[in-house]
């Protein structure tokens, strides 16, 4: 009789490990089917949310998928639509994270993109890599980070052109700022950091970029601060979200970079820039710069485009005295500022260029 008790409680032993997986098994696979069900509902909600504030958001397909440990999200044919008439479309965009963590998340866009930029046409979009990181979905401000390696450019039929051809690297970053920037709190004072970095870039050919690095590639870094960032997750009306920030008094702090074109170098800096009615960049720019005349001369050399080759010249001839008298007194960089106002880019008296458009 021992032995027939020992014999079954060994039995129950033997069984015991495979119940417990069997069970840990099912509560796991219960709770990848309710996170599975919320990311769904709320896929669908926030598209309805995108679609009273007036944008356009449409997908052909959609599965979910990963089972036991990830979830992948398909969307195929997705097009996004902003009440500013930009837009994004994908033929396929993929969002994949871990079931445990479901609060970062990395989107891939195997098949590229298209960008339809209002009033301007359309550019194709593809590379060895398109993807998208969101760590902290969960804050009021999650980090992002969009990476885009070896990004080709294509303007299609009857758009205008692009000025980026293609580029060895394409980088946007975006995370919460630790301390507000200076202005009137309110509900929208919060801030965030972004950095943008293009590694390598190529201008389309007889463009200003391309004569800006003298037929060469162009590496520019950056990082600014934010201010009023909560205006943006109001949306935005017919001019973009963007305007409405702007309008607002949204502007960029602590604006700094690098900037290498062919043989031209430059650190830049600014306080503040803004933007105006027309959604050109307001501001004084300055511009620690090595070797500037070649850049500068560049943007004379014939090439199609809005640049004013008169005060471009002008512009060469006034940074060729700053950069003769510098070395005269032993200095290695040519102190510069440009300045933004009245939609245009000045250097001293001298126009340039229309001032960068944000919107």
């Amino acid at each position: 009789m021992i032995d027939a008790a020992v014999k079954r409680h060994s039995r129950r032993g033997l069984y015991a490990p495979f119940i417990l997986v069997l069970v840990a098994l099912a509560v796991w696979s219960g709770w990848w089917l309710y996170l599975t069900r919320q990311i769904d509902g709320r896929l669908e909600a926030q598209a309805q949310v995108l679609r009273q504030a007036g944008w356009e958001v449409r997908y052909a397909g959609k599965s979910i998928a990963g089972w036991p440990f990830r979830t992948r999200l398909g969307l195929t044919q997705l097009e996004l639509k902003a009440p500013s008439g930009h837009a994004l479309d994908f033929p396929v965009l993929n969002a994949e994270a871990n079931a445990y963590q479901p609060t970062k998340w990395v989107l891939v866009a195997p098949e590229g993109l298209m960008l339809t930029r209002a009033g301007k046409g359309q550019v194709a979009v593809k590379g060895d890599a398109i993807r998208m990181s969101a760590s902290g979905i969960d804050r009021a401000w999650p980090d992002l980070a969009l990476e885009m390696v070896n990004p080709v450019f294509t303007t299609q039929t009857q758009a205008e052109p692009f000025p980026i051809a293609r580029a060895a690297r394409v980088e946007f970053y975006v995370r919460p700022h630790a301390k507000a920037a200076p202005g009137p709190a309110d509900a929208s004072g919060d801030a965030i950091d972004v950095m943008f970095r293009l590694v390598d870039g190529q201008g389309r050919a007889d463009g200003p970029v391309e004569g800006f690095a003298q037929d060469g590639k162009l590496t520019t870094q950056l990082e600014a601060t934010l201010d009023k960032a909560g205006l943006l997750k109001r949306g935005g009306d017919a001019a973009g979200v963007l305007a409405a920030w702007a309008r607002a008094g949204g502007a960029f702090r602590s604006v700094r970079g690098d900037l290498q074109a062919g043989e031209s170098r430059a650190t830049l800096s600014s306080p503040v820039l803004g933007a105006d009615g027309n959604g050109r960049l307001t501001g004084v720019l300055t511009l620690q710069a090595q070797k500037p005349l070649p850049a500068l001369a560049g943007l004379t050399s014939g090439r199609q485009g809005a640049i004013n080759r008169i005060g471009a010249a002008g512009a060469v001839a006034a940074a060729g005295a700053a950069q003769a008298a510098g070395q005269a007194t032993g200095q290695d960089h040519t102190p510069l500022t440009l300045v933004f106002r009245d939609g245009r880019t000045w250097l001293g008296p001298f126009p340039l260029a229309p001032a960068p458009k944000l919107f």
